[in-house]
């Protein structure tokens, strides 16, 4: 008779949160994504892209999810984000982030202000990776007459969080919704990961 495989132990996820942020705003959103990836059970390292040194680099190297972040400027991620984008060369090259899970959040001054296009660019670096994309997995708020602008996901995206925020108002004007919007991105990426992990273990024991 056959020893039945034992079930395998439920990893802790390790999320990163790769981020810039020119004038604190999109610390704020980041901060938040960490905080819920923190509360669904993860491992959560905060990384400033703009001062990204050899021991980041290796963090990001040895995490299951990656959240990439950056304020939207001039329609698309800051310039500071895409100097890291393309730093990350060096891990296609090796497939260093193959099949690592992904996630991306934005913030802007106008409700809309291309943030899609942000959302979009991280899309497609990870998609370069070969990782897995999260998007935020809410219906859109704030789009009846019975909605609010503290609705979760206020400014109706899909792909990641969204943040707005009044150009004339520092980071503790960043909108309460959104700050909410982007905790729950952050449960939803701890949350999938562990899926994720807890699939591969499982494949892991039952290909023994």
């Amino acid at each position: 008779m056959s020893a039945v495989p034992s079930a395998p132990a439920v990893s802790t996820p390790v999320v990163s949160i790769a981020y810039h942020s020119g004038y604190g705003h999109t610390a704020v959103v980041a901060e938040a994504v960490a905080a819920g990836a923190a509360d669904a059970g993860a491992t959560v390292h905060l990384v400033k892209v703009d001062e990204i040194d050899e021991a980041a680099w290796e963090l990001l190297d040895g995490s299951d999810a990656i959240v990439f972040g950056s304020p939207t400027y001039m329609g698309t991620a800051s310039g500071a984000f895409h100097v890291f984008a393309e730093a990350t060369s060096k891990r296609w090259f090796g497939d260093v982030w193959q099949d690592k899970v992904a996630a991306g959040f934005t913030n802007s001054g106008s409700k809309s202000g291309d943030k899609l296009h942000t959302l979009q660019f991280f899309q497609i670096l990870a998609a370069q990776h070969g990782m897995s994309w999260v998007n935020l997995g809410l219906k859109p708020g704030w789009n009846s007459t019975t909605g609010s602008e503290n609705d979760l996901n206020r400014l109706g995206f899909f792909a990641g969080a969204a943040a707005q925020t009044n150009s004339d108002e520092g980071p503790e004007g960043v909108h309460k919704a959104d700050v909410a919007t982007a905790e729950h991105l952050g449960r939803r990426v701890a949350d999938h990961t562990r899926v994720v992990l807890a699939g591969r273990a499982a494949l892991a024991v039952a290909s023994v």
